[in-house]
């Protein structure tokens, strides 16, 4: 099924509904949102890591994403497209890149996956975007300034549709 761009959810969503439903649904259908000091520090680190300056690797800031499949549409903190010989060509660049996903969080790790989920639906909508596959990505946490890889199988690709599929029944 393909959605048009009129019915498509916010990419982010997906962290809020893995999370917690009702958290979703307050702030993604009833718009219920105040900014508080976590999500002003969230933000804040959000603006730096498109700020971020790092070499050997061309670095695409607070890239846009879309999925007609899924019917999302999103933002990509950082998108690093990293030389390898079984990537893909850009547009002005010698030589053949691999895209990686980088999402900044402020906090660290959690014990559910909601942040792979969001992760992962951003690759599912890079690879869709650009005809390409999408192994891994990374998540970065502020609270331990490390990034983690995370590798993209398929059980959470289906995992991932499955939710969104989910999500878009409740704004019908």
């Amino acid at each position: 099924m393909e959605y048009q761009e009129e019915d498509y959810l916010l990419l982010s969503g997906i962290q809020h509904f893995v999370f917690c439903r009702r958290q979703w649904a307050l702030i993604h259908i009833e718009q219920q949102w105040e900014e508080n000091v976590r999500t002003f520090e969230g933000r804040a680190m959000h603006e730096n890591a498109h700020n971020a300056d790092f070499h050997g690797v061309i670095m695409v800031r607070a890239m846009k994403v879309f999925s007609r499949e899924m019917g999302i549409s999103g933002e990509c903190d950082v998108v690093e497209f990293q030389p390898a010989p079984e990537g893909i060509t850009l547009a002005g660049q010698k030589g053949t890149y691999i895209a990686v996903p980088v999402e900044y969080k402020r906090g660290k790790p959690k014990p559910h996956n909601a942040d792979e989920m969001q992760l992962i639906a951003q690759a599912m909508c890079l690879e869709e975007m650009l005809c390409c596959d999408i192994p891994f990505g990374y998540l970065y946490y502020g609270e331990t300034r490390h990034r983690e890889k995370v590798e993209f199988v398929s059980g959470l690709r289906e995992e991932v549709k499955r939710i969104f599929e989910e999500m878009h029944k409740y704004c019908r």
